[in-house]
C-alpha cells in the first residue's frame, strides 16, 4: 500500500553493489540555505510569503496561535507532507474531549493537507474555519484556507521538499 504522506520529493536513495557489501547514497533534505524558495511567516501581519531570489512571489493571508498556545518562532524546515489527512486529537488538555476527523470530513480542522514543520504539533494546513483567517485563533498551527494549502504544498514538492521556514513575531 503506497502511503499519502510524502516524506520529501525529489530525494533519491541509490543503492549500489560494492565490493563485498551494499553501499547507500541519499540525496536527502540539507540544511542548505540555497533551497529554491523560502517561506517567511510574520504572526503580527498574519501572512506567509513565498520568497524566490530575494523576490516575494506569494502571499497568503494565515491564522497563528492564539496568546495561549502561541505560534513558535525561529528558523525551520518543512517536513513530511501530508495530503488529505486525518485528525487525531493530540494528548494535550484542549483536545481531550475532541474525537477523531477522518479525512474531508467537515468537522476536521486538517482541510485538504498539512506540511509539518515541528512534529509532532506544528503544521502548515488547511483549515475548516476560514474565517479564522487573520486572526490568532489556532492552537499554534499555522492555518491557510485549504486551496492556499494546497497550493503552497505543490510549491513546497516542486522546489524538492523541505524548504526553509522563518517565522518572526
Amino acid at each position: 500500500m503506497l502511503s499519502r504522506r510524502s516524506k520529501w520529493i525529489g530525494g533519491l536513495v541509490l543503492a549500489a553493489w560494492a565490493g563485498s557489501g551494499v553501499a547507500w547514497l541519499s540525496a536527502s533534505r540539507s540544511g542548505a540555505s540555497d533551497a529554491p524558495i523560502a517561506l517567511k511567516v510574520s504572526l503580527s501581519a498574519r501572512n506567509l510569503r513565498v520568497v524566490q531570489n530575494g523576490k516575494t512571489i506569494a502571499t497568503y493571508g494565515v491564522a497563528v496561535g492564539r496568546p495561549t498556545h502561541p505560534t513558535p518562532t525561529g528558523s525551520f524546515r518543512t517536513g513530511d507532507i501530508d495530503w488529505n489527512p486525518a485528525w487525531r486529537p493530540p494528548p494535550v488538555a484542549w483536545a481531550a474531549k475532541k474525537h477523531y476527523e477522518p479525512p474531508g470530513s467537515p468537522a476536521n480542522p486538517m482541510q485538504g493537507v498539512k506540511i509539518y514543520f515541528q512534529a509532532p504539533y506544528y503544521f502548515i494546513h488547511g483549515t475548516n474555519a476560514p474565517g479564522s483567517i487573520g486572526e490568532a485563533a489556532s492552537h499554534g498551527c499555522i492555518r491557510m484556507v485549504p486551496e492556499d494549502a494546497v497550493e503552497l504544498a505543490h510549491r513546497i514538492q516542486r522546489a524538492g521538499g523541505g524548504v526553509p521556514l522563518t517565522i518572526s513575531p
